[in-house]
């Protein structure tokens, strides 16, 4: 048997996918266009006095700072002890966050009793408890991990709670009135309703565990870039301290991004 092959696109479709290819290749172009001319006026505005390159550095000292770093093989070091901390983080306050979600959405009465006590610890500083932290677990990658976790936790038990009570109602009662139990609801109806859910907290929450992170790596830290930022600016060396931020952002997209693409790899599957 031969396979059968795809039909032949209309005139009209082949041209809005050229139209659209178009636009996102623009979109692309404007994006590096504007990124390098940024750069190209920060390194000139420096060079010519109107900025102050000692408080703002200047591309090409950035430039000189990574060489050296990745020369002397040290920002490796702290690249992957930020990355290492925010990713435990993240993952223990996604696996927490939807048990405790879940947890919520199966009991009235546990969502009830709680709720105003998560939207009081979603609304508080946790950078404040900081001291209370590094008491309670240890100054060391403890602390830090769970300034990431104490972050993006209450966050995601939020939003996917929110997901799973706007379930569409008319299918729970149909599966219910068929027999279903409230374990096969989840499973079938209100779990895969809420994928997107659970996607939109993800990117949300890669960028909060990255905060955490920074924040307590501020507060008790040997290594990270979060230290080379605090440490940069003690010891007056904003070139690493620009240099640092630069990488963080970096960092932060990358990590952003690999949730996208978990997210078109996973999507087939519901």
């Amino acid at each position: 048997m031969t396979a059968k092959s795809d039909p032949p696109l209309s005139r009209e479709r082949e041209e809005y996918l050229r139209k659209r290819e178009r636009r996102r290749r623009w979109v692309l172009a404007c994006q590096w266009g504007f990124l390098l001319l940024a750069v190209a006026l920060w390194e000139v505005l420096a060079r010519v006095g109107v900025i102050d390159s000692f408080i703002l550095s200047q591309p090409s000292r950035i430039w000189r700072t990574w060489v050296s770093m990745f020369g002397e093989g040290e920002l490796w070091l702290h690249l992957w002890v930020t990355v290492y901390e925010t990713l435990v983080g993240f993952l223990l306050g996604v696996v927490l966050g939807v048990a405790l979600a879940v947890l919520l959405w199966w009991s009235d009465f546990i969502s009830r009793v709680s709720e105003p006590y998560l939207v009081v610890l979603n609304s508080l500083p946790k950078i404040a408890l900081g001291p209370v932290i590094i008491i309670l677990v240890g100054a060391g990658t403890e602390a830090i991990i769970f300034m990431a976790l104490a972050i993006s936790l209450i966050v995601t038990v939020l939003e996917m709670l929110g997901g799973f009570r706007r379930t569409d109602p008319d299918a729970i009662r149909m599966a219910a009135t068929f027999g279903a139990t409230k374990g096969q609801i989840f499973r079938k109806i209100v779990f895969p309703s809420n994928v997107g859910t659970l996607f939109g907290s993800l990117k949300i929450n890669i960028g909060l565990s990255l905060v955490g992170v920074i924040a307590g790596e501020f507060l008790v830290s040997k290594a990270g870039l979060g230290y080379l930022i605090v440490y940069g600016g003690q010891v007056f060396k904003l070139d690493l301290v620009m240099a640092s931020v630069i990488i963080l952002a970096v960092v932060a997209a990358l990590m952003y991004q690999g949730v996208v693409l978990l997210q078109k790899l996973t999507a087939h599957r519901w």
